[in-house]
């Protein structure tokens, strides 16, 4: 009979990291995969994102292009998976309030801006290798200005999670 916890269950931050993880495998974007994963501050999930074609925008006529003449690329219409987490949310706006959002690469400027107004008051993210382009230097101002905490998620050691479907 076993009379101890498991010992390798996952940490909140883990968890809530790979459910952000796990809802970006749902982007068709072919470069760049994120998702995201909103917590109340009692630890339940208010809502998951991830980055795509807007609704009604036919996925295979979307323009996934990173590089070409900016209407012909995917940058000025796609919703990134900030936004699409706090529009899915269908609960009071008063429940974002002091949330938490994890997401597996740190926003962007516009992603910044909808986060603050939303009242999420802390960003846990997974990478940040846009960190010197001018829009995240702008995110990070404004969050130092808005008193919305970031901070890179602190893993105890890097976790491989498979999740078997069968």
């Amino acid at each position: 009979m076993q009379t101890e916890k498991r010992k390798d269950y996952l940490s909140w931050d883990e968890y809530f990291m790979a459910i952000a993880k796990l809802s970006a495998m749902r982007s068709k974007d072919p470069s760049t995969q994120v998702g995201a994963c909103i917590v109340s501050n009692d630890n339940r999930i208010l809502s998951i994102g991830y980055n795509g074609a807007p609704n009604g925008f036919d996925d295979e006529n979307f323009p996934w292009a990173r590089e070409g003449e900016n209407l012909d690329t995917k940058y000025p219409y796609v919703c990134h998976a900030e936004l699409n987490a706090i529009l899915n949310y269908r609960g009071s706006k008063k429940d974002l309030e002091d949330a938490k959002i994890y997401v597996d690469l740190f926003p962007c400027n516009e992603c910044a801006k909808l986060i603050i107004q939303s009242g999420i008051k802390e960003v846990i993210y997974l990478s940040d290798k846009y960190w010197d382009s001018d829009n995240n230097i702008a995110s990070r101002k404004l969050f130092d200005i808005c008193g919305v905490k970031y901070s890179k998620i602190r893993l105890e050691e890097e976790r491989k999670i498979e999740i078997d479907l069968k």
